[in-house]
């Protein structure tokens, strides 16, 4: 098994590549989704977020409304570092389970984590490499504007929370750069693809010269 992390701003078209990648043979991780899984009702964070934030981030079916929780962190750093440290822990474990349950495949694993760069420090998922989908900010915001129907200051406002394109691109082991058609873009995955086998090929040589 090998696991390569993708991460991308906002508006970026992260999820279509990895979507694209996908269709290429890869496992999908996707670290939004362990989010939202891991405060569901009956699981730790959930009991958590209500005890800090209070019944009013609770939907009238009993699960987290994630609309009222982002109202109340959103410019608020105390409220988004608190929020942060009941979720985040979570959802690594939770990606470790779900790693851990693909232990000793032959899978390609993707790791969608769009936070990746923001939150730094050690890897702890092993990652071989970190690919990174990336756009002018002016294309963004069109695209953030005129596809998702958000007002421009709100898109401008998201963006100046997430990492520059620099510090992305030093994070980068392989940079996608989504600025052309879907058929470019697909092309531009192919290579990608292309380089994650090579990693893995690698990967196998080295696992081989051990075992030798």
């Amino acid at each position: 098994m090998i696991v390569v992390g993708l991460t991308g701003g906002i508006g970026s078209g992260k999820s279509t590549v990895a979507a694209l990648l996908v269709e290429r043979g890869a496992v999908l991780i996707d670290a939004d989704e362990a989010a939202r899984e891991v405060v569901k009702p009956g699981r730790p964070a959930y009991a958590k977020l209500v005890e800090r934030f209070g019944a009013g981030v609770v939907a009238p079916d009993g699960n987290l409304d994630r609309s009222a929780m982002a109202a109340i962190v959103f410019g608020d750093p105390e409220s988004m570092a608190d929020l942060n440290a009941i979720v985040h822990p979570e959802v690594r474990a939770e990606i470790a389970n779900r790693l851990a349950s693909l232990s000793g495949s032959e899978h390609v694993v993707v790791l969608d984590i769009p936070l990746l760069v923001e939150h730094g420090g050690q890897d702890p998922y092993g990652l071989a490499g970190v690919i990174v989908v990336d756009a002018p900010l002016d294309l963004v915001l069109e695209r953030l504007v005129k596809r998702r129907q958000m007002d421009r200051s709100d898109a401008e406002a998201r963006i100046a929370t997430q990492a520059s394109r620099p510090e992305r691109m030093a994070r980068a082991d392989f940079v996608i750069t989504n600025t052309g058609t879907l058929e470019e873009l697909e092309e531009m995955v192919g290579r990608a693809w292309a380089w994650i086998e090579h990693l893995a090929a690698h990967a196998a040589g080295d696992e081989g010269h051990s075992a030798g």
